[in-house]
């Protein structure tokens, strides 16, 4: 499809000549309708190229599939608009072309726009900004999940977050959570007899020793952005101190932040660690000889989704 991406360009000049002369063709915008409603090219229709249906509205909004099409998105930098063009064609469109430069080119080049926020950039931020403040951890929208391994199989649960605040501010972000290992779960074996035999197993003393050490405590040290990242991509690198069976070891993680402004963010990390670090040495192949059918793998997956509220909110 890339051989369509180059024959069926055209210039943000050539399509407002078109427009001045009142050509016949339809100038379909493919972002989302919420950015459409901002701002957009006078004269065109939307059709989102991220909505499952997008074939459909185009269809709904075009005659027929030897009509003109010019379709565009953001920027030169996005691939919005290629991605439309190459959909459409293959759905049998025979004349679609595609905006050069997108939305970025057109305002470049100081030709008309319409919408609510006209002003509105063509091209987002890149990177993330945090607001400065306190955040608190809604605990009802966290969650934390583990998964452990053997050579046969595995097992996934989760640990309910108690509590948990951390801060932006000019001098960096910290902040402390606190969970609570007596309410460890675990999913797989929902219903099945092997289920209470096996969170009892993981909290003894073999594991994570909850009669002892009923909560863990991770304490962020610091949290740096990461260069080139984007809102999809991990976006921070967070390194703390995770306190768990009463020893204290540093864990360093990729972590994607999302920044809702003016109410919070939401934190979300996959990662392993090696749980022999904090004496959970049941099963290592590293510690014991002969352990057959008693083998456990030594790295614990932990995926977690934190959701941030403001101080205030």
């Amino acid at each position: 499809m890339d051989t369509h991406s180059e024959l069926f360009r055209m210039s943000c000049q050539d399509l407002n000549k078109k427009r001045i002369q009142g050509e016949n063709f339809v100038l379909v915008d493919t972002l989302t309708d919420e950015h459409f409603k901002s701002v957009h090219i006078p004269g065109a229709r939307n059709a989102c190229v991220f909505e499952v249906a997008f074939l459909k509205n185009v269809g709904e909004i075009v005659p027929g599939k030897e009509d003109a099409i010019i379709v565009y998105g953001s920027s030169a930098k996005s691939m919005d608009s290629l991605t439309a063009m190459e959909k459409l064609i293959r759905a049998g469109y025979r004349n679609v072309s595609v905006l050069e430069g997108g939305l970025a080119s057109w305002r470049e080049n100081d030709y008309p726009l319409e919408g609510t926020h006209i002003e509105m950039s063509a091209t987002p931020e890149a990177g993330v900004r945090l607001e400065n403040g306190t955040f608190r951890v809604d605990t009802g929208q966290s969650v934390v999940e583990w998964t452990g391994r053997n050579p046969n199989k595995k097992h996934h649960g989760t640990i309910p977050l108690m509590k948990g605040e951390m801060t932006v501010g000019e001098e960096g972000i910290a902040g402390s959570f606190e969970l609570d290992m007596t309410g460890i779960k675990n999913i797989d074996l929902e219903g099945d007899e092997w289920q209470p035999v096996l969170l009892s197993h993981l909290m003894s003393d073999d594991f994570f020793f909850v009669k002892m050490f009923p909560k863990a405590f991770f304490n962020i040290n610091s949290m740096a952005p990461i260069d080139a990242s984007s809102l999809s991509t991990p976006n921070y690198e967070v390194a703390g101190d995770l306190e768990l069976r009463g020893h204290v070891g540093e864990i360093c993680f990729p972590a994607t932040i999302t920044p809702m402004p003016g109410i919070g963010m939401t934190i979300e990390a996959h990662f392993d660690i090696d749980r022999t670090l904090w004496k959970a040495i049941y099963g290592s192949a590293r510690f014991f000889e002969h352990l057959g059918m008693h083998l456990v793998f030594d790295l614990i997956s932990i995926q977690m989704r934190l959701a941030l509220i403001k101080a205030g909110k």
